[in-house]
């Protein structure tokens, strides 16, 4: 996944945000403003290129993780949450084994 490709759709807020992720926004206290800075300032932790209906990538960007993906000339935010230190490396870049 090209993250240049993820912030020219944010920048151009050719953005779809699915039923889950704004429920989770919601529930989260998250504001859309930082979903867009993590993405614009973020880097691609993680990529699902089997995901469907889209490619989509884990960002971690100012102590987020956003779910998105790239479909149909648009970017799709899937979810986006805190990592959970006890889940998450201190950089909240890798996985702990569980």
């Amino acid at each position: 996944m090209n993250i240049g490709a993820l912030r020219t759709l944010c920048e151009d807020e050719t953005i779809v945000i699915s039923q889950h992720c704004l429920k989770r926004i919601i529930e989260r206290g998250i504001e859309i403003e930082q979903v867009k800075q993590a993405i614009l300032c973020g880097e691609i932790i993680e990529e699902y290129p089997n995901d469907y209906p889209y490619p989509s990538c884990l960002l971690l960007g100012n102590g987020l993780h956003v779910v998105a993906g790239l479909g149909d000339g648009r970017l799709w935010l899937v979810t986006v949450y805190i990592p959970d230190p006890a889940k998450w490396s201190a950089d909240l870049k890798t996985r702990k084994e569980v």
